[in-house]
C-alpha cells in the first residue's frame, strides 16, 4: 500500500479510537474496517494475519463487553426494563439535544424508571450509577479490543 494509503488508514483508526471513547461513532467497527482494508490491499501472509487478529480481537471485545455489562447490571440489581428506558430516552435525547442528549437521556431514563419502580430517589440514583459503571466497562473493553486491532496493524505495517 502506498504511503498515503497507510496515512489514510491511520487517520481512520484514530477516528475510530476516538469514536470508541466518545460513543458517537461505531468506533471499533471503524478501526476494524480500516485494518481489514489495509490487510486486503497489502495481502500476503502479513496482511491476512493482521486481518485475522483484528477480526478476532474486535469480535471478542464485542462479546465480552455485553457479558461484563450484563453481569454488572444483574449484580447491581438494575432490571432490564430500566436499561431499555435509559436507551430509549438516550436515543430521544440524541435528537433533541445534539451531542450531550444521548448521555443525558440515558442517565435520566434509568433514573426515572428506577424511581418509578422503587419510589426511592437514593435507590434510583444507586441504580443509575451502576448502569453508568457498566457503560464505562463496555467502553474500556471495546477500547481494549480496538487497541489490540491497532497494535496488529502497527506490527503488520512494520513487518510489511
Amino acid at each position: 500500500m502506498p504511503g498515503w494509503g497507510d496515512a489514510l488508514v491511520a487517520v481512520a483508526i484514530l477516528v475510530g479510537l476516538f469514536g470508541v471513547v466518545v460513543q458517537v461513532l461505531p468506533g471499533a467497527m471503524l478501526v476494524l474496517g480500516a485494518v481489514v482494508v489495509w490487510g486486503v490491499v497489502t495481502g500476503g501472509p502479513v496482511g491476512w494475519t493482521v486481518v485475522a487478529v483484528a477480526v478476532v480481537a474486535t469480535g471478542v471485545g464485542q462479546v465480552v463487553k455485553y457479558l461484563l455489562a450484563g453481569r454488572h447490571l444483574r449484580r447491581g440489581g438494575v432490571p432490564g426494563r430500566s436499561v431499555v428506558a435509559g436507551g430509549v430516552l438516550g436515543v430521544v435525547g440524541f435528537f433533541v439535544v445534539p451531542v450531550v442528549g444521548l448521555p443525558l437521556g440515558f442517565v435520566g431514563g434509568i433514573y426515572l424508571a428506577e424511581w418509578a419502580r422503587a419510589r426511592d430517589p437514593r435507590l434510583a440514583w444507586r441504580s443509575t450509577l451502576v448502569a453508568l459503571q457498566a457503560t464505562g466497562l463496555t467502553i474500556l473493553v471495546e477500547l481494549a479490543g480496538a487497541l489490540v486491532c491497532t497494535a496488529a496493524w502497527v506490527a503488520g505495517l512494520v513487518a510489511a
